[in-house]
């Protein structure tokens, strides 16, 4: 049984190494594409406890300010995108954008990434919002082990061949009360 679910997997790791299945796949090839002003957003949302959402809010966590942490995180993941998935092209990223926002029921955050390229960049920005979600749960899971990522999608592109795109978007995170 064990051995139909290796074999019916495309993507199989033996010692570390790609199985041969994978050498059917590969990179899209860009070199014919004319480089095009490149912006992606993307956002995702970290539902938390009411003390888990006080503690980002005002920067008491053992590990330190999460908000500034995961912003951080989520811009340095961006720049590593390419390292990560295996077929996303190297992006010469022209800026890298992140918001992170406490509302009263979960904290929000916001990704956009600029670039000038021959293929989009909505890997970078939906790599910056998961790694700055996953910061958030990582210094918030000792108050709130029953925290949850979200919604993390691409709300809009702009550039290349297939032109602008937007999600129609939900309602945002509650504000927190001022």
């Amino acid at each position: 049984r064990n051995k139909q679910v290796w074999q019916s997997c495309p993507f199989l790791l033996c010692n570390g190494v790609f199985s041969r299945r994978i050498k059917k796949r590969a990179m899209i090839d860009i070199s014919g594409k004319e480089p095009t002003t490149r912006m992606a957003v993307a956002v995702a949302r970290v539902r938390l406890s009411a003390e888990a959402l006080e503690a980002v809010r005002t920067g008491m966590l053992p590990k330190g300010p999460a908000q500034e942490v995961a912003r951080l995180a989520g811009i340095m993941a961006a720049k590593k995108c390419s390292e990560l998935i295996p077929f996303c092209h190297q992006v010469p990223l022209d800026q890298v954008q992140v918001e992170v926002a406490v509302g009263r029921d979960c904290v929000e955050i916001r990704a956009t990434a600029r670039a000038r390229a021959a293929t989009g960049v909505e890997m970078e920005a939906l790599t910056a919002v998961a790694i700055a979600a996953l910061t958030i749960y990582d210094m918030c899971k000792a108050l709130d082990p029953a925290a949850t990522i979200t919604d993390v999608r691409v709300l809009r592109k702009t550039g290349g061949k297939h032109g602008d795109w937007a999600f129609e978007e939900e309602e945002p995170c509650q504000p927190a009360d001022e």
